[in-house]
């Protein structure tokens, strides 16, 4: 009598390709491999520096770029574009979210007011920043708040239309459940579609917040004279690769950062949807 032996790696096995690629791995491991594209990344970069493969005028060498960044922390006040940086970003972003909130729950909650507001966010969605700069500085003046308008405008109606469709989503059944209880129409809003929307609502800020970041550079450059956005341009005027790579790598980071808070925010908030 012949006895099988099964292979370890079948279909039913969690250790198939597609288990493993599909199935949920520990946040160790997750780490690790995060580690693993970054190291890679910057090992690439390092042997196509070190070899000159590529000009250094082009891609600057790793030391270069750590060199600059030490001299800009300690010697050209790299805390200072830091925080202006942070605080355009914060601003702009903010107020995309007060006013963004309210009128996603009316056009997610009411047809009539979705079908004014609806096509004109679909419209204002597609406009270039860069060609409003002009008219923000007619506007705003040459002050702060022309850069938070630009930061503004490429978060605020994108926003809104993420949010509405995250309202609408809402099932049905738990609106008409609470009408059925008696509920009035702004407690069916409170208590209903906004708590039941709510993981959704803390998805689209963190999407969004990462367009804010990507407005900055834009933001600033209307007649800034300081923060990482006007640092880049400033230094691309003088081909001052390393300083642009410093500047790109350091908005990456804080966006970088961001998103994991508001992935965190999203993991200790609703624990029950397990999010990875």
């Amino acid at each position: 009598m012949t006895q099988t032996v099964q292979h370890p790696i079948d279909e039913g096995s969690s250790w198939t390709i597609a288990g493993v690629l599909g199935g949920t791995i520990s946040w160790h491991l997750y780490l690790a491999l995060a580690g693993l594209g970054f190291l890679g990344m910057l090992g690439l970069w390092w042997l196509l520096a070190t070899h000159g493969w590529v000009d250094p005028l082009f891609l600057p060498h790793p030391q270069a770029v750590a060199r600059r960044a030490w001299q800009w922390l300690f010697q050209d006040d790299l805390l200072d574009d830091l925080s202006v940086s942070l605080y355009r970003v914060g601003a702009g972003f903010g107020l995309s979210v007060l006013m963004a909130l309210p009128l996603a729950v009316l056009t997610g909650r009411y047809q009539v007011v979705r079908a004014l507001l609806e096509p004109l966010m679909e419209f204002a969605r597609y406009l270039p920043a860069v060609a409003l700069v002009p008219l923000f500085l007619l506007w705003f003046g040459l002050g702060e708040a022309s850069k938070i308008a630009i930061i503004w405008v490429g978060t605020f109606f994108q926003m809104v239309l993420l949010m509405s469709d995250s309202i609408r989503a809402v099932p049905r059944a738990q609106i008409e459940a609470a009408q059925t209880m008696g509920a009035a129409e702004w407690e069916v809003i409170a208590h209903v579609i906004v708590p039941a929307a709510l993981p959704a609502l803390v998805d689209n800020l963190r999407v969004t917040l990462g367009w804010a970041w990507t407005y900055l550079v834009v933001a600033e450059l209307v007649a800034a004279n300081t923060g990482l956005g006007y640092a880049i341009l400033r230094a691309q005027r003088f081909l001052q690769t390393d300083t642009i790579f410093v500047g790109v790598l350091l908005i990456g980071l804080l966006g970088l950062v961001s998103d994991q808070l508001f992935r965190l925010l999203h993991r200790m908030a609703f624990p029950y949807l397990r999010c990875t």
